[in-house]
């Protein structure tokens, strides 16, 4: 056998643990083995120990680190601790994308925390985008059942060819599954991991009402536990040991039945947003790819009547934001 097709197997090997087995398994390395500084100059701070970094935001700049790699698949992860008290504005993501390299036909698969006001909770957002299909846009938003502020949390993300699932302390929280439907609008291009704080006081906070306060500055967010366990693709001709195989069966199929129930027990309780359910930006039918579930219609229709419901006594706006060094549209 090959030796390509043998790290192959062996990669694929290791992505079907993930489904069943903690990423604490999983080797941690030193921010510089990994990432290097994206923007943001001194608001990057790596720790002595070399494995923690935090990223500031103030009245000059926010800041991000990028990694060295791009990966075609794999598992990523970090803990993170967010700001505390007023954040109304500011945005932290940990992310992946290609938009350096694909303007306009980019692939993206997003986890963004968006800040609040004093005494309110900071919400957990995911979106998927391929082949650059912001028009679509698939967002989720949630709740979470701890105060991300006041320790750190690991959140991660499994990319196969076929599945995207996004954990929160090793829970599923959100699956997406690829359907031929889908076509080009699931990410299937090399990609590289971001992690960014920045203003988006013009979306991020009730749709731009409540913006970022610098009194508050600075707004730190801290990394650590970083795990990038994935496929490394050449840049230059974006060619990967994980391509050469001819067949994908090793690769994993979804959670499994515990994992399940976990996600559908933190759905239930603590999704506030489903595109899948948006009657304003969908006013015909959802995506192709959602599969409606009319207990999870029902609460969210009680939530918000107007997005989840009719949908026609408001109109959704377009928010034009960038993640530091990045821009596309969303809509709200």
């Amino acid at each position: 056998m090959a030796s390509s097709q043998m790290g192959f197997l062996f990669f694929c090997s290791m992505l079907l643990l993930f489904t069943s087995a903690s990423s604490r398994n999983l080797p941690i390395i030193a921010f510089d083995e990994g990432y290097t500084p994206l923007f943001g100059d001194n608001n990057v701070f790596v720790h002595k120990d070399g494995k923690s970094v935090h990223l500031s935001l103030d009245e000059r700049t926010g800041s991000g680190f990028v990694s060295h790699d791009l990966y075609l698949h794999g598992y990523f992860s970090a803990s993170i601790k967010l700001p505390a008290d007023y954040t109304a504005g500011v945005v932290v993501a940990f992310y992946m994308s290609n938009g350096d390299m694909y303007e306009k036909n980019h692939d993206e698969i997003d986890f963004e925390f968006l800040g609040n006001i004093r005494g309110k909770d900071w919400r957990i957002q995911t979106n998927v985008y391929g082949n650059g299909s912001t028009n679509i846009g698939r967002e989720e938003r949630y709740g979470l059942w701890f105060d991300p502020a006041e320790d750190f949390h690991q959140y991660s993300i499994l990319w196969t060819d076929s599945h995207i699932i996004f954990y929160v302390d090793n829970i599923p929280i959100r699956e997406v599954t690829r359907t031929k439907s889908m076509g080009g609008d699931f990410p299937s291009k090399p990609m590289t991991l971001y992690a960014t704080i920045w203003d988006a006081s013009d979306w991020a906070t009730n749709g731009g009402k409540y913006r970022v306060n610098y009194k508050y500055a600075p707004y730190v967010a801290k990394f650590s536990d970083l795990v990038l366990h994935g496929c490394a693709v050449d840049p230059i001709e974006h060619v990967a040991n994980c391509d050469t195989a001819q067949s994908s069966e090793a690769i994993p199929s979804g959670v499994t039945p515990v994992q399940r129930i976990k996600m559908e027990n933190f759905r239930k309780k603590h999704m506030q947003y489903s595109y899948c359910y948006d009657k304003i930006r969908y006013t015909k039918a959802p995506p192709s790819e959602c599969v409606i579930n009319p207990q999870e219609a029902e609460r969210l229709r009680k939530f918000d009547p107007v997005t989840f419901g009719s949908g026609r006594h408001r109109h959704g706006k377009r928010h034009h934001h960038s993640k530091g060094n990045q821009a596309e549209a969303v809509s709200f």
